[in-house]
């Protein structure tokens, strides 16, 4: 089996949904037979879904991730690239190139839009491959950019790369020794930067797409209550932590 694609399996098997759902075929398959055992993994499927879905904890959680880096702003200093790391979308050719972007590369291009407008001298690089898509993730945000009003010319595509870590090392001689500005979703940003300076390139951060927006802000009696939206997030933020800890290992080995 690719690499790639077990590695894939492996993540997506240690989701907190999926872990609950495990749990709970494991409390009916053996529930007649060990029903004490059958209990005990029914309320711990109960708890890590309440808890992964409980905004309180899920925000506390995805904040200590996506504050590492500041938002970006203006600086005088000239910028070379604007680095888009790729994420998802569905290719349609019914739909506008910007509707088939899924919302991380959505917020991603948008953002490195916005750099681009401050810092028209710069070039653009979008990044991603195409996934089940017959068309790249980079070439469908280069497409959006241009419908948006960047010259074609201002944006080099690299097509292949399929996580974070590919990317890394496709980008990294073109950047060499350029003043450079990261765009990537704000949960991602951490561990984008540490594979970029893996390859010897320290990048400007732009954070984007962050999911808590007022932690500290005033909340109504409803944000106390399990919110799909949280497990939702909840799953990305063990997903990077997970990233994290794999990175940290690969360090230690390399």
């Amino acid at each position: 089996m690719d690499l790639f694609l077990l590695k894939k399996i492996i993540t997506v098997l240690i989701m907190p949904i999926n872990i609950v759902l495990l749990l709970l075929i494991f409390a009916l398959i053996v529930h007649s037979k060990k029903p004490k055992q059958s209990f005990k993994c029914l309320v711990t499927a109960i708890v890590i879904l309440f808890i992964s879905a409980f905004p309180p904890f899920s925000d506390t959680v995805m904040t200590a991730i996506e504050n590492d880096y500041p938002p970006y702003v203006q600086t005088d200093e000239a910028v070379d690239y604007i680095v888009v790391l790729g994420c998802d979308h569905n290719t349609n050719d019914a739909l506008p190139v910007t509707s088939q972007l899924a919302t991380c590369s959505l917020q991603r291009m948008i953002e490195a839009l916005r750099i681009y407008q401050l810092h028209p001298e710069a070039r653009i690089i979008t990044s991603g491959y195409g996934g089940h898509n017959p068309i790249s993730n980079a070439e469908t945000v280069k497409q959006s950019l241009i419908l948006l009003g960047v010259p074609a010319q201002k944006i080099i595509t690299e097509n292949f790369p399929q996580d974070t870590e590919e990317e890394a090392e496709l980008i990294a001689p073109r950047v060499q020794g350029t003043h450079m500005v990261l765009v990537t979703n704000a949960d991602h940003m951490r561990r984008a930067i540490n594979y970029f300076q893996a390859q010897g390139i320290y990048p400007i951060a732009a954070p984007t797409g962050y999911w808590v927006k007022d932690l500290a802000g005033n909340k109504s009696w409803a944000y106390y209550l399990p919110d799909s939206k949280k497990l939702q997030q909840s799953t990305i933020a063990w997903y990077e932590s997970l990233g994290l800890i794999v990175q940290w290992f690969k360090s230690l080995v390399s």
